[in-house]
């Protein structure tokens, strides 16, 4: 991935919610980490364009988010916190046919490509599941696969391992870390943070570290008091 964010701040009324940042990110895997309210999560929505900045301006992979909206989230795909919100069809293979067939896929072209990325992700039994039957990691690699089905080059995952147990963390974290597409993760999950080559911490709207793991957490550490 090719992130540059120039003079880039997000305001909503008064408050500041990013601060300007100029930063440009080369990597194929990055995390995100800081406390709650902290920007990590504005950051990460500037990325597809879910959140447009007030100032300034982000360009990803050479297209710029405002002058290019479509383009970019095409590029750049978001994983949402809550997976089930993302979800919008009842059974996870029409979710997965229904994003394709609105990006112009036949339905032939549609039905092998959710075999295919169902295959990827190692799900093929859940395509006919209904969403709300699921568990909390099959709903995270089932929102993972809808996504991925569109071949966006960088996947944004906010948050992918909240509150799952110990088996379903642990698939959602292989699967973040064999697929081929970049990944930016923002996370409070330190164990998993410090398995990406590169961290960026965010502190009162402002990126205050940018490093390895290990020097990066424990600034976050400092911050938080543990």
């Amino acid at each position: 991935m090719d992130l540059v964010f120039s003079g880039c701040s997000v305001r909503y009324g008064e408050r500041v919610a990013l601060h300007p940042l100029d930063l440009r990110v080369q990597a194929h895997r990055v995390g995100v980490i800081g406390l709650n309210g902290s920007g990590k999560t504005t950051f990460a929505r500037l990325i597809n364009g879910l959140t447009l900045p007030s100032l300034g301006r982000v360009v990803v992979n050479g297209i710029d988010t405002r002058a290019e909206p479509d383009r970019v989230r095409g590029e750049a795909g978001y994983v949402f916190q809550n997976p089930q919100n993302q979800l919008i069809m009842p059974v996870v293979a029409d979710d997965i046919r229904f994003g394709l067939k609105a990006r112009g896929a036949t339905t032939a072209e549609a039905e092998q490509r959710t075999a295919s990325v169902l295959a990827r992700f190692g799900i093929a039994e859940l395509a006919q599941r209904r969403v709300h039957e699921l568990s909390g990691g099959e709903l995270q690699l089932a929102a993972m696969a809808s996504v991925c089905a569109l071949s966006p080059s960088i996947l944004v995952l906010d948050e992918p391992t909240n509150q799952l147990d110990l088996s379903n963390r642990r698939l959602v974290i292989k699967a973040i870390e064999t697929m081929a597409e970049d990944a930016l993760v923002v996370t409070h999950d330190l164990e998993f943070a410090a398995r990406l080559p590169r961290l960026l911490l965010f502190h009162e709207g402002r990126l205050v570290a940018d490093g390895a793991p290990g020097e990066t957490i424990a600034r976050y550490r400092e911050i938080a008091g543990c």
